[in-house]
Formats: structure tokens, sequence, C-alpha cells
């Protein structure tokens, strides 16, 4: 190596959404790389996970996409980026003429940065239509809806450093940092119970979360192990303990009486929809004694300072809007809004998940979560990019695969892999295949999704480009890139800038937002900070933000004026709702859509593991964390393996009512009887093949949590011969 250490470019790490900051090393070859620590850097202190520590393994890998593609007769043949993008422009104003604007779908990424999204949803919207989404769908949506509605932002309220500093009793549901945010789990939630926090988790499965606070000389950890799907009853059960034991104590601080009178509406709705609450049936229905839940419910009401963490297992049922709902009762009767140490906190998955919503990325909200339908708001974008923006939402990505073959013709996919990502994967994949007219993909890899497309444009990994991402916890965070890898790949930003110059026209001059608005400027910019110029132009809560504020600690948004230090955490004068009044809402048990019956006895859910990112484009890739999970496999509780005569390590095919895997069994009392636990990492045998794609009403989030499910055994082993592909 030529190059010394004090060279490594400072960047953030390309996995998940604890934004960790590292350093790249750069060889005397291209594609020669290497990963170092960063010390300081602001939010891990150098500390990394296994993926972290390899994640520049994937930049130069052999399956990496070089040169632009186009199908002919059914096979790709190299074609020139002219060529390429010609028959891009071409299908795309060939859709619109035939079938108008909503005949095309547009999915941005999560693991793409703020500025590459950005542009994705402008360049839809200049099409004509909303009909723009992420993956986020499949992830928060219904986290974001309900913290939008009920408190004014969709997105984390505190941030992890005054979380550790602060909180006393941290209340982690439907979350698995320990497996999904290692460096939050270690450095800032173990650590807040090594120094004296309370930890109560919520989750059917005990996992790495779970074994982490098992801590010599601490019973400071209670585990309220929850059948799948009933979150809400356990909830519920908090919250009627809490109402009941404030009644009989009314002085013991059991709610912030002056928190609720002040700041919040509703809690007579709350109160009556509890009215005729059964505690013990919402108990036995749970599968977790009464007693432990009513402790639990005294421990978080009792704290001095009490955060919430949410994550996937709570966002993804019909009932998602409804679970994080009553995860925001819970805080605001107890007063735990708007200091340090408090909070509804959702974890972010992917390293961009926050980032792609905030910038617009979505089909009902424009930069900084402006409703596309609110007059005032659209009108103020429009004045900047000077084209119309149409007013009716468009749909969500589930609903735009839902709707090929009807009124969608066209995709814009940039970094997804839906047919993998998305619920029902066998009959996306075949609406994909047979009913689509065109498809664009631009990524890094051949994934499932880009083998079916009719263009394949080859994208720079998160390594060779700058740009922007913002963490869990709203930390915007700049990514700094090295030379690229192969000469014919492009950055997602300037392959985005080329298809809005060709489509639109343009590529006049132009220095201000006076000129942006003159058709031709639309998409011509000078590079990731030009393009950060316009997003923080148009979304208020970055109009502060520059490059050079962000520097390498980053800013937290809102950060509305140039010179503010942004806001470690929220709502503590008022929240951001239309009358300043956090709302409470009493909610009811939802069942899952499917619930086990004879044919499909157990209940099936899914997860993800430290090791692989979301379904595995990067991390299969990569040596170091494929070695540690080389193939899919299900746990299966050992009173279900007996009746089933399942011995562990058997390979058996996990069934449900829309395909089957073949996995091999592991054997654990860390799953509940009767329910079966999986992930979707594995392109061979991955979950989403089985998972259900109803959606919440609301938020149009699938539910990936709960659906019924069969074992077969005694069958013929059958491997799993992919090295990778999927959606990250």
């Amino acid at each position: 190596m030529s190059s010394e250490p004090d060279d490594a470019t400072k960047t953030i790490c390309p996995y998940c959404g604890v934004g960790c900051g590292i350093r790249v090393l750069e060889g005397d070859e291209p594609g020669e790389m290497r990963f170092m620590p960063w010390g300081d850097a602001p939010v891990n202190e150098g500390s990394v996970c296994i993926k972290g520590g390899a994640a520049t393994q994937v930049v130069d890998h052999e399956d990496r996409l070089t040169e632009p593609l186009i199908k002919e007769d059914g096979e790709f043949r190299e074609a020139t980026w002219s060529e390429a993008l010609d028959r891009v422009v071409d299908e795309m104003e060939g859709i619109r003429e035939e079938h108008g604007p909503d005949g095309m779908g547009f999915f941005g990424s999560s693991k793409t940065f703020n500025e590459e999204n950005y542009l994705i949803q402008k360049l839809a919207r200049r099409y004509g239509t909303n009909q723009v989404d992420n993956c986020t769908r499949m992830c928060h949506a219904s986290t974001v809806w309900a913290l939008r509605t009920s408190l004014g932002m969709g997105a984390m309220t505190n941030s992890m450093a005054d979380l550790e500093e602060s909180a006393d009793v941290l209340w982690i549901q439907g979350a698995n940092p320990g497996e999904q945010h290692p460096i939050a789990n270690s450095q800032y939630f173990r650590q807040a119970v090594l120094e004296g926090a309370t930890v109560i988790q919520v989750d059917p499965h005990a996992n790495k979360t779970t074994r982490s606070f098992e801590i010599d000389d601490t019973d400071r950890h209670m585990h309220l192990q929850l059948k799948p799907g009933t979150d809400i009853p356990l909830l519920n059960i908090v919250l009627k303990t809490i109402l009941e034991r404030h009644e009989e104590e009314p002085d013991a601080g059991w709610i912030d009486e002056a928190f609720v009178e002040e700041r919040t509406k509703g809690i007579d709705h709350l109160k009556e929809t509890l009215a005729d609450f059964d505690k013990e049936a919402a108990a036995e229905e749970c599968g977790v004694p009464l007693a432990d839940i009513e402790l639990a419910a005294e421990k978080y009401a009792m704290a001095n300072d009490a955060a919430i963490f949410t994550g996937m297992g709570m966002s993804q049922h019909t009932c998602g809007v409804d679970n994080v709902q009553n995860e925001i009762n819970l805080a605001l009767i107890t007063g735990n809004l708007g200091r340090p140490g408090t909070g509804v906190n959702p974890l972010r998955g992917q390293n961009n998940v926050q980032g792609t919503c905030d910038v617009g990325a979505m089909p009902n909200v424009l930069p900084g979560y402006q409703l596309v339908d609110d007059d005032e708001a659209r009108e103020s974008v429009e004045d900047v990019w000077g084209f119309d923006i149409p007013a009716e939402p468009g749909l969500t990505n589930v609903e735009i695969s839902h709707a090929i073959g009807d009124t969608v013709h066209g995709l814009y996919v940039m970094g997804e892999n839906p047919i993998m990502s998305e619920p029902d994967g066998n009959e996306t994949e075949r609406r994909f295949r047979e009913e689509l007219d065109f498809m664009v993909v631009q990524d890094i890899f051949m994934t499932e999704t880009a083998e079916l497309a009719d263009v394949v444009l080859p994208a720079t990994t998160w390594a060779e480009r700058d740009g922007t991402v913002t963490n869990t916890d709203r930390r915007v965070q700049r990514m700094r890139g090295v030379h690229k890898v192969h000469e014919n790949t492009r950055h997602d930003l300037d392959i985005l800038c080329e298809v809005g110059t060709r489509l639109f026209g343009g590529g006049e001059e132009r220095s201000s937002s006076e000129n942006r608005a003159e058709p031709g400027g639309a998409f011509d910019f000078d590079g990731p900070e030009d393009v950060f110029e316009e997003l923080r132009e148009v979304c208020p809560i970055m109009h502060g933000m520059t490059y050079d504020a962000l520097g390498e600690t980053g800013l937290h948004w809102p950060c509305y004026e140039e010179g503010d230090e942004g806001d470690p955490f929220l709502y503590e004068d008022e929240f951001e709702t239309e009358d300043g009044l956090g709302r409470i809402e009493g909610v009811v048990h939802q069942e899952p859509k499917e619930v086990p019956d004879e044919e499909y006895p157990l209940v099936l859910t899914t997860a993800r593991l430290e090791e692989h990112y979301n379904t595995g484009t990067m991390s299969r890739r990569s040596p170091t964390l494929s070695k540690q999970h080389p193939e899919n496999f299900v746990d299966v509780h050992p009173n279900d393996a007996e009746r089933y005569g399942i011995e562990d390590g058997d390979d058996v095919v996990l069934k449900s009512r829309r395909g089957e895997i073949t996995v091999r069994a592991d054997v654990t009392e860390d799953i509940k009887e009767g329910v079966v636990w999986t992930t979707p990492h594995f392109a061979a045998a991955s979950a989403n093949r089985l998972t259900n794609d109803v959606l919440d009403e609301r938020a149009k989030i699938p539910e990936y949590k709960a659906a019924s499910a069969e074992i077969e055994v005694d069958i013929e082993a059958a491997g799993d011969d992919s090295p990778a592909s999927a959606d990250d």
C-alpha cells in the first residue's frame, strides 16, 4: 500500500442506520480498498460491528456491473451509455404518451444518498406523477405515519447520546438492536444499563439483544416474550395498569397530569377505549404473565426519564400505525417526551432510511414531509423547481407492484430489488416478468429485479461517490468517496441528471434558484453539493444546513437557519401539530389477517441477522459475512420439533399459502411454541416468498411479522445455491 493511514478517507458505514464513521484506505490499484477505524467518529467513536469492518469487501467484487446493458430477444448485451439512455428516454416518453404519467412508477433507495433520492422524486414529479416510493415503505411507513400525525415529525424524537446519558428505563419493543444496530446497542443501550438503567424488551424471539443485557449482578432486564401480533393488547395492559394505579394513588406520579393537561388531547378517548378491557384475558392472548406486564408498567411509569425504542416488529403489521400509536400513548400520559432521555424512537434499518423519507421520495409528501395535496406547500416547491407538481398522492411501492399490467406499465428502479424485498415474492416476480412493458434498473450488482429489466445501468458504490445520509437519530452526515473502480460506471446522481436532461431538455447554465426555475436547468447540477443546495432550499427542516456546516460531525435536523446547531431532541416546548398538542388515541386489538388454522397451524415471523443486511445484495457477497451465515434457517421450538419429528440441523420445507422454501431447522427455546422464525437474507430461500402482501390501510405497509405457516419434514437436502442478490 502506498497510502498511509492518515490518508484514509472519512465516510459513513453503508449498512444500518446508526451512522457509524469509518475510513477507507485506498491502495495502489483501482478498487484496492480496505477498512480503517475512525477513532473519534461522532457516533461510534471508532467501534464497528462485523458488517462495518467488512464493508469494503464488495466495492471491487467480481459481480460488479461495469457496462450498460440492453436486453434483446431475452438476452443482455453491452451497450454504450448513449444507446442505453436513449432507450430509457424513448420508452418513458412512449409510456407517458400512451398511458399518462401514472403509467410509470419510480423506486428510490434507502441505501443511496439524500441527493440521489431527492433527484429521483423530482424526476418523477417532473414526469407528472407522484408515484415514487422506496423500501422504507416496507419497514417504517406506519411509524412515520403515527409519529407525524400525533407528534408532528416522522422521526426519532431524541438522540442516542442523550438517551444513553439520561434515560432510566429503555422500553425496546419490536426492535432487536443487539442484532440489527449492534454499535448502538453496545455503546448506548448496554452502557446505559451498566450505569443503572433498566431495559424492558418486548419481543417474540430471544436474541442477541436479550443476551446482551444478561449482565452479572444486575436484574435490570425484563424480556416479555409475547405472541406475534399481540403488541396492542400488551400495551393496553400497560396503559390500563397505569390508569388504574393513578386512580388509586393520584399523587404517586403514575401519570404526569400537568403534562397531559397542558400538552396533549385525547386522554378521555383512551380511558373510554380501556374501560371494559380485560387485562387477564389479554395477558393470556399475549402469552405473557399478567404480573410481569404490570411490573414492566410500573418500572416505566415510575422512571424519571423513560425512552421507548421501536422497530419493524411493531411497524410491519396491518395494525402497524395503531401499534406505534399505543407507544405514543404511553409516552404522552407519563410525560416522557420533550426532554433528554425520553421519547419514542424508531431504530432505522438501512443507512439512509430516514433521509430517503426526509427528502420526499414518497408518494404523499414533498421534501421535509410537506404534503403534496397542501396547495401552499406545493406552490412553494414549484417556485423553486419551475414546473407544476401533481396534487394527488400516488401509489405506494407495493401498490405500484399490484398495479403492474393494469395502470402501471413501466418502472424506474434505483438501487432497489422489489422482487426480493416485497412480500409474496413469487407473485411479485410473476407480475414483473409477465406484465411490465418496460423497466430500467440502475444498481451495482445484477439483482433478481435487474435480471428482468430491459435496461441495466451500472452505478458506483457507496465508497466511490460523495453525498449525505441521515442516520436513525436525524443526524445528517457527509459520505466521501474515493476514486471510481470501474471506468464506465456512473454515479446515481449523474445518471438521474442525464435522464432528466434528456427527457425535459436543458443544459443551460444556472447559478441560482431563479435559473433553476428555467425548464432547462431543472436537472443541470454541478455535483452533490449543488443538489444539496437546492434540497435545503425546498426542505424546511434542512434550510440551515450546508456541506461546510455538516463537516465531520453532521447536524441533527430540524435546522432552520444557517448557524443552527440542530436539535438533539424534539418537542421541548410544543409538538409540531396544527394545535401544538400531542394526540392520544385509544386503540383496540386487531388480529393478523392470517391466523393459524388446521392447514397452516404455525405463526411465521421474520427478522434480520447481525451478519447480513436486509436481503443480502452486498452482505452475501462479503466473504467475512457469508462465512458467518452461509444459508437460511428456521428457528423451531423444541415442543414443535418433537411434534413434527424434527431434529436440530434437519432440512425442512417451510410453507405458507404463497410458496415454500427449503431451510435448515434450528431447534431452540429462543422462539415461542407455535411460532417459527426465519430471515429474508438469502435469495434461494427468502422469507418473502412466504410473507403476506396485505397492507396497513393508512401507511400501506405489508404484514411481514405474522403469517400462517406449516412445516414438512423427511425431505431431501436442498442447498442454498445463490451467493447473493437482493435488495439491501
